[in-house]
C-alpha cells in the first residue's frame, strides 16, 4: 500500500515574493558556499512547488537534487518496507521523507541523526510549533527528536450557531464523544424533504453503513483486519456497537446523506457552492478540514448579492469528537511527511538548515496563505483568523499513534477491493432490515478470513511454481557469466 500522499502546491506568487526579498537575509555557510543537498520527495515538480522554490530563493548556492520515490512500485507479494529500505540505502539522500511508522523504525535502527543538540545549539524556536508535535516525534523517536514536519493535516467540528439558537439547543463542545455528537444531531427537526429541511449532521460523503461505521471505528482506534497477523477482527462487540451507532444515526434521518442528494440541478459553480448544505445554512454540524473556509471565501466572491444573504455567517468550530478512553488524541490530526537527516548525510549542516527553514517562521508566514487548500503550517501564529474563531480546535488534540491501516500492504493484493464489496453488500442487508448486525459481522469475519487465506495460498503457490524455459535459460546464462 503506497503511504505517500501527493502534496499540495503553494502559491507561486508567494515564492516570487520570497525571491524578491530573500537576497537581503543574513549570510551563513549554506548561502555563501556552493553545496549540494539530496532531498527525498514524491517527485521533483511538486517538491519545488511546495518547498524548493522558496528555499532556493533564500539559499541560491544550495543545489537541490530531488530523489524521487516514484520508482517504488511493489508487485504483488513484495514487501513495500523492504523496497523503501533498499531505495534509501541505494540513493543515500541527505534528507529522508518518512511516514510516522518508518520514522520510528528508522530512529530505532540508527538511520537518522538526532536533532536535539542542533535544536539546542541554534536556539531553534520550539515554542511557536503546534502543540504536541515535538512530544509526538520524541515519543516515536524513543525519547529523542529525529525529524520535523513542515505542516500537518487536521479536521474540526464546524457548527451553525444560528440553527442551534433557533431550536434552543446548546452548542457542541470540545472533546465530545461520537455518541454525544450524534445525540446532539438527533435533536434537530427531521420534517421536510431534501433541500427544504435542516439536518443535524453532515458526516463524510457516503450513505453506506459500512463507510460510516468504519469511519467511526477508525476514530475509536479500531481495525477490522489485523494486517500484521493477517487475521480478521470485525466480529467483535466493539464493532457491533459501532455499527449500531452508525445505523442509529442513519435511521434517525438527522444525517445529511450525500448520495441521496440530487446534483442534477447544479449547472454552474455558483450552484455547486449553494449546493453545499453547511455553506447554505441547512446543516447544523459537519466534520471537515480547512477547505470549507476557502469555499466560503469563494462563495462571497462568486455569488450574487441575493445569494450571499443565504450564506452561513454565524459559525464556529470545536474539536472533532474523541474516544472517551483517549480524549487527548485524534486520528484526524496527522503529520504525514516527516523530514529527517540521514545518519550518513554528506552535509548535515546544510540538511539542518533546510529543516530549520521549512519549519520556521518565514516559510510558515508565506505558506499559511494557502492553508485552505490542504494542510496547516506548524507555526500556528500565522493562521489567518480575522474573525477570532476557535482555530485551536484544529490543533488542541494530539495525533493518535494508532494506524488503522498498519501492514495492509502485507494483505493479499485484491483483498481490500474484494472485502469492501462484500462488506457493502452484507451491511446493506442490515440497512434494509433483512439481516442483523450480528449476522453480517459473523459472515464478514468468515468471508474476509477466507479471502486472506486463499490469497496467502495463491502467493505461496506462485513462489513454488517451477521456472519457465525462458527463466531457466536466463538463470543458466547468469550462472555461466559468473563462472
Amino acid at each position: 500500500m503506497n503511504k505517500w500522499l501527493k502534496p499540495k502546491p503553494i502559491l507561486a506568487a508567494a515564492a516570487a515574493m520570497i525571491a524578491l526579498t530573500g537576497c537581503s537575509s543574513g549570510g551563513n555557510s549554506a548561502k555563501d558556499e556552493r553545496q549540494t543537498l539530496r532531498v527525498m520527495y514524491y517527485e521533483e515538480q511538486s517538491f519545488y512547488q511546495q518547498y524548493g522554490m522558496l528555499f532556493s530563493a533564500i539559499y541560491p548556492n544550495v543545489n537541490i537534487e530531488v530523489v524521487s520515490t516514484q520508482s517504488i512500485r511493489p508487485e504483488e507479494g513484495e514487501d513495500y518496507n523492504k523496497l523503501m529500505d533498499d531505495f534509501i540505502e541505494k540513493e543515500q539522500p541527505d534528507i529522508v521523507m518518512l511516514d510516522s511508522e518508518r520514522y520510528a523504525k528508522s530512529a530505532a535502527d540508527g538511520k537518522l541523526a538526532a536533532l536535539d543538540s542542533l535544536i539546542e545549539k541554534d536556539k531553534y524556536d520550539t515554542e511557536g510549533l503546534v502543540p504536541g508535535m515535538l512530544d509526538y516525534l520524541k515519543e516515536k523517536g524513543g525519547g529523542q527528536i529525529y525529524g520535523l514536519s513542515a505542516d500537518f493535516s487536521s479536521q474540526a467540528l464546524y457548527y451553525n450557531k444560528d440553527l442551534f439558537d433557533k431550536y434552543g439547543i446548546e452548542y457542541p463542545k470540545d472533546k465530545m464523544s461520537y455518541s454525544e455528537m450524534i445525540q446532539l444531531a438527533k435533536r434537530f427537526p427531521t420534517d421536510g424533504e431534501g433541500k427544504d429541511r435542516v439536518y443535524g449532521l453532515k458526516f463524510g460523503y457516503s450513505d453506506s453503513l459500512f463507510d460510516i461505521g468504519t469511519q467511526l471505528g477508525g476514530a475509536l482506534s479500531m481495525n477490522y483486519v489485523n494486517g500484521t497477523k493477517q487475521e480478521m477482527t470485525i466480529n467483535t462487540t466493539g464493532w457491533k456497537s459501532v455499527f449500531e451507532m452508525a445505523l442509529d444515526v442513519i435511521n434517525s434521518k438527522a444525517l445529511y446523506l450525500q448520495n441521496q442528494q440530487s446534483m442534477d440541478g447544479e449547472k454552474t459553480y455558483e450552484d455547486y457552492l449553494m449546493g453545499d448544505p453547511f455553506l447554505s445554512g441547512k446543516v447544523a454540524m459537519m466534520i471537515d478540514g480547512p477547505y470549507f473556509m476557502t469555499q466560503l471565501k469563494q462563495a462571497q466572491v462568486y455569488l450574487k448579492d441575493e445569494e450571499k444573504e443565504k450564506l452561513i455567517s454565524n459559525w464556529d468550530m470545536v474539536t472533532v469528537p474523541v474516544d472517551p478512553a483517549n480524549p487527548e488524541y485524534s486520528s484526524m490530526v496527522n503529520f504525514y511527511n516527516i523530514f529527517g537527516i540521514n545518519s550518513k548525510a554528506a552535509n548535515t549542516e546544510t540538511a539542518w538548515t533546510f529543516l530549520k527553514y521549512i519549519t520556521g517562521d518565514e516559510f510558515a508566514r508565506v505558506s499559511s496563505k494557502s492553508y485552505g487548500y490542504g494542510n496547516f503550517p506548524v507555526r500556528v501564529k500565522y493562521f489567518d483568523n480575522p474573525d477570532n474563531r476557535n482555530f485551536a480546535a484544529f490543533y488542541a488534540l494530539k495525533p493518535n499513534p494508532f494506524n488503522m491501516y498498519k501492514d495492509y500492504d502485507k494483505l493479499p493484493e485484491k483483498f481490500n477491493q474484494e472485502f469492501y464489496g462484500a462488506a457493502q453488500a452484507e451491511l446493506e442487508k442490515v440497512k434494509a432490515g433483512s439481516a442483523t448486525i450480528d449476522d453480517a459481522l459473523a459472515q464478514l469475519q468468515t468471508v474476509g478470513q477466507g479471502m486472506i487465506d486463499q490469497g496467502k495460498a495463491a502467493q505461496a503457490e506462485k513462489k513454488e511454481e517451477p521456472a519457465t524455459d525462458s527463466q531457466a535459460a536466463e538463470s543458466n546464462a547468469t550462472e555461466g557469466a559468473s563462472q
